[in-house]
């Protein structure tokens, strides 16, 4: 497939069909083996904490609890941040692979963590690698997607998360005997995704869109070394990406108010969802002999509705556009969350509101791989996405530690979550209709050519078949 030239800098997707497959499968099996990794964590922390500090501390101190969660958490910023600059200047295949690689190998040493403190500095070593994966690998979907169906296809990359969080539910249902070191083998499992690296490095190839940009950039670059006048918009292209979205005050005003909501998002599932274990163990007990088994239940639903929430809100998403799909999702979890915290009181009714409250908390994650993607030009699309994406994670690394304080303070996990979740959530439907220009069906910003193309301004409606 050719390219074309569309006013605005815009651009079609030009990859090969087999590049378009291979990055996808790529970044899918990357985001995938973060979920499992991300929800091995949630699973096990309670078991860690029990096995490292002694037994019975989980449930009489939540803060340990809270402390691994919110390493993950800024560790994962801290990668990310650092992973969209990297995939910008030296492309996503090779951010992608080594970042791959790094967090497979901190998550098999983990499992050798002979102490809580020593888990939790390869608790952040392994997290830089998580976080640095979701940048390469989304910007590069992005990328090669058609703009009629790029909802769908970022949906589907995105429910690679919820179908790691279900791969690590049931794995843990397996391994967990009962036994204090069960949760070890939890991450030797996840040395698996390094054999994902060969792949990558053997059949991804990064995006004609990013080629495109990286070679302006070294003209530019070449043109300034040997003496000659360039246009403000071209210099601009040779400054740290990070430079570029934080002086050009359209690119700030995008990210700030994309913060606002991806903050909504990522506290409203790290500070409440993820105590949904623990709730659904504490509401059980006394009522089953087999409590784990009967959480194990509750937690497949929760993560088994998100992948269709995933899916689903990118079909509505391509079908009636970005902004109000956003909306209608955050406000459904500011209904969902107190309903699924004070309703049910049985096995059967938790499974069925934990459900309803998967597909929409859990579902709504697919926007912020998909709308970020579409308001940044090529130079900075991975810089721009994790500095929305990631940045908020520190944020809600602070909320994972709130909540815990919380449920100590109120001595019960439903209401401290009602209350973090409804502020959460309520936020990010306030900010919902103002995160910026509809974008559905739009070609995505490509390298701007002046001044005026260097502002994420709308992108023409019109595409250009080639």
């Amino acid at each position: 497939m050719s390219t074309a030239a569309i006013p605005g800098g815009t651009t079609t997707v030009r990859d090969s069909a087999r590049d378009r497959r291979n990055g996808f499968v790529a970044s899918y099996l990357g985001w995938l083996f973060d979920g499992f990794e991300t929800f091995a964590t949630v699973l096990v922390a309670a078991a860690i904490v029990n096995d490292l500090v002694g037994p019975g501390t989980a449930l009489k101190t939540p803060l340990y609890i809270g402390g691994i969660l919110a390493t993950t958490l800024v560790a994962w910023a801290v990668g990310g941040l650092l992973s969209g600059v990297l995939a910008d200047r030296f492309g996503r295949r090779r951010v992608l692979m080594v970042s791959i690689l790094w967090y497979a190998a901190f998550a098999g040493l983990t499992a050798l963590a002979p102490s809580y403190v020593l888990l939790l500095v390869l608790r952040f070593l392994t997290g830089l690698g998580m976080g640095a994966e979701w940048g390469a690998g989304s910007s590069l979907v992005a990328e090669t997607s058609d703009r009629r169906r790029r909802g769908l296809r970022i949906a589907l990359l995105q429910s690679g998360f919820g179908v790691g969080f279900l791969i690590a539910t049931g794995v843990w249902q397996v391994i967990n005997d009962g036994n204090p070191g069960d949760w070890r083998w939890m991450y030797v499992i996840g040395i698996v995704p390094a054999l994902l690296t060969v792949f990558i490095r053997a059949k991804v190839a990064d995006t004609e869109m990013w080629k495109d940009a990286d070679r302006v950039r070294r003209d530019t670059e070449s043109r300034i070394d040997a003496g000659e006048q360039v246009a403000d918009a071209e210099r601009t292209l040779t400054r740290s990406t990070v430079r570029q979205v934080l002086e050009n005050p359209a690119h700030r005003r995008q990210v700030g108010v994309l913060l606002v909501g991806a903050f909504a998002t990522t506290l409203g599932w790290w500070a409440v969802s993820t105590w949904i274990p623990q709730f659904a163990g504490q509401k059980l007990a006394g009522q089953t002999t087999d409590v784990a088994g009967a959480v194990t239940l509750v937690v497949l639903a929760y993560n088994a509705a998100g992948v269709l929430g995933y899916l689903t809100m990118g079909v509505l998403a391509d079908r009636f556009g970005r902004k109000p799909v956003i909306f209608g999702y955050f406000v459904a979890s500011v209904a969902l969350t107190p309903v699924l915290f004070l309703v049910p009181d049985t096995k059967g009714s938790l499974i069925v509101f934990a459900f309803i409250n998967g597909f929409f908390t859990l579902g709504q994650w697919t926007w912020l791989a998909l709308y970020p993607s579409e308001v940044f030009p090529t130079q900075v699309r991975a810089t721009g996405m994790t500095m929305v994406f990631n940045t908020a994670r520190f944020a809600a690394a602070a909320g994972a530690l709130l909540v815990s304080a919380l449920i100590s303070a109120f001595g019960s996990i439903s209401t401290a979550a009602i209350v973090i979740g409804c502020v959460a959530y309520g936020v990010g439907a306030l900010v919902a209709p103002f995160i910026g220009p509809e974008t559905n069906g739009r070609p995505l910003p490509g390298v701007p050519t002046t001044d005026a193309a260097a502002a994420p301004a709308e992108p023409a409606r019109e595409a250009v078949a080639v």
